[in-house]
């Protein structure tokens, strides 16, 4: 069966800068309101998978939690982590191993921008040591390449921006909950051409915890399961063009986000239209208009019309991230990827406030992408 794992409990402690509160700290909370989602007690999990890039071993939060000697286990994988330990809890319900478990995401960045040790990466640690890994740098010089190829304009880039700000303002745990205007985010500081100061979003805190069951045991502890239809990660293949490549292949070939989206569509019985909600990794406004053409929601050069056309706004045909995304939220490595399933849950429960999506959606889409070339996706259903 496709629906052998549920969502039973989720829990998030809000994004933003939280002075004097640890990183770890803020998953310990998330964990405390997910297991009250689910009425379970933290004794009564039988594992763990978690993820943190900057904020310690999440291992080490059952000294927080309480030593019950559950299985717990450490996940890194980019901005992919926070998916990747979802993805591990998935399978290790689908494997019969365990029947209640838990993925938690947390982390807590340094101010300004993400600065790559590519050495520590297994890149060439003159890349990263000469300036030339800076994210910032390779977004705008990914997005310019997609504009000149297929038509996509810089007033696009804030609508998305626009959007992903409108929409943080309605959600009580983004970080950034002042809605801006298209005008605004473009007269805004030049960071790298074309993205501006409001196109990128910045590294933050926060942590989420989600609590899995077995399907047929869901209702013992929600009255409302999501179920999990589906959730991949896939690695890049050659010739795709990524954040730590320091050079371009005469080859081209799609990015993992191709792959990974299409493996869990087949998985989860279902396709782009069946879709009612997405969220998509938005690091940078460009990254979500190129992720709707990867993610298979459009052709190549129809976003600047989606766009133009509100498709993507919360009352639009295909809302994309409908709690404001990384723009908004802000991006604490470890726990961004689980956001996006949070919102997803709240939508698929009507219980969005706000932003809610109208018309009862009824499937949900989630996918997250990074270095060094790791796009992770996973489908929800009611």
């Amino acid at each position: 069966m496709s629906d052998d794992v549920a969502i039973v409990g989720i829990g998030m402690h809000p994004f933003g800068r939280h002075e004097g509160v640890s990183g770890m700290e803020q998953g310990a909370a998330a964990i405390r309101t997910a297991c009250a989602d689910a009425n379970v007690k933290w004794a009564d999990l039988e594992f763990a998978f978690g993820g943190s890039v900057a904020a310690g071993n999440p291992d080490s939060m059952v000294s927080q939690m309480g030593l019950t000697g559950l299985q717990f286990i450490n996940v890194v994988n980019g901005c992919a982590t926070g998916g990747s330990a979802l993805i591990s809890a998935y399978n290790t319900i689908k494997s019969g191993a365990f029947d209640l478990g838990l993925a938690i995401g947390f982390d807590k960045h340094e101010r300004g921008a993400f600065r790559v040790n590519t050495g520590k990466s297994g890149e060439r640690d003159w890349y990263g040591g000469s300036g030339m890994a800076l994210t910032t740098q390779f977004f705008g010089m990914k997005i310019n390449r997609y504009m000149e190829e297929y038509g996509i304009t810089q007033d696009a880039l804030a609508r998305v921006s626009a959007k992903a700000f409108r929409n943080g303002s309605m959600n009580e745990n983004a970080w950034r909950r002042q809605a801006l205007s298209e005008k605004e985010v473009l007269q805004s500081a030049m960071l790298s051409y074309p993205l501006t100061q409001y196109m990128f979003c910045s590294p933050g805190e926060g942590g989420v915890a989600l609590i899995l069951a077995r399907a047929d045991k869901a209702h013992k502890y929600t009255k409302n399961p999501i179920f999990l239809k589906s959730a991949v990660v896939r690695s890049r293949r050659y010739g795709s063009f990524e954040v730590l490549a320091p050079s371009l292949a005469l080859d081209y070939a799609d990015g993992p986000t191709v792959d990974a989206s299409q493996k869990a569509f087949e998985a989860a019985g279902v396709g782009p239209k069946d879709i009612d909600v997405a969220q998509l990794q938005d690091t940078e406004s460009g990254a979500e208009i190129m992720h709707m053409a990867e993610n298979g929601f459009c052709e190549h050069g129809e976003q600047e019309a989606m766009l133009a056309n509100g498709d993507t706004e919360i009352t639009g045909r295909l809302p994309v991230n409908t709690d404001g995304g990384c723009l908004a939220n802000g991006e604490p490595v470890g726990a961004s990827g689980l956001r996006q399933v949070y919102e997803n849950v709240l939508q698929l429960r009507g219980d969005a406030g706000k932003r809610q999506v109208p018309n009862d959606p009824k499937v949900a889409y989630t996918h997250v992408y990074g270095a060094p070339g790791i796009s992770g996706v996973t489908i929800l259903s009611t």
